[in-house]
């Protein structure tokens, strides 16, 4: 019995996300038959923030933006990993928090690694 609940629960999620990505297509087409396209010199201007851009778009930049970057988003989905763990400690039980542990342990140490390379300080 729990494998039918299951396999019309698959059957659901697939209907639901044919019928969303329908959806969002004919949006995105719709958008792009009907709607303006008046381009001029204004709009195709390079724009940032509100300031005319004063250097190239393509110009490298230093290697620390994106170790930065990285390192934000390595913690961003450890939050991500630790809040559906907190809600479930109780279920999970000894083997979720020594999973966890293992798994902060791992990121500590990543991070004490990228503090001794001084990838977090600027110049």
């Amino acid at each position: 019995m729990p494998d039918v609940l299951h396999n019309n629960n698959l059957i659901v999620f697939l209907v639901l996300t044919a019928g969303v990505a329908a959806v969002v297509g004919l949006f995105v087409a719709l958008t792009v038959f009907l709607g303006p396209k008046r381009p001029n010199e204004i709009k195709n201007a390079p724009f940032e923030s509100g300031f005319v851009s004063k250097t190239d778009a393509t110009q490298p930049f230093p290697i620390k933006y994106y170790l930065v970057a990285i390192l934000f988003v390595v913690f961003d989905i450890e939050v991500a990993f630790l809040y559906p763990w907190a809600v479930s400690f109780r279920e999970v039980g000894m083997l979720g928090l020594i999973s966890m542990t293992v798994f902060l342990a791992i990121l500590a140490v990543g991070l004490y690694y990228a503090v001794k390379k001084r990838v977090l300080e600027w110049k």
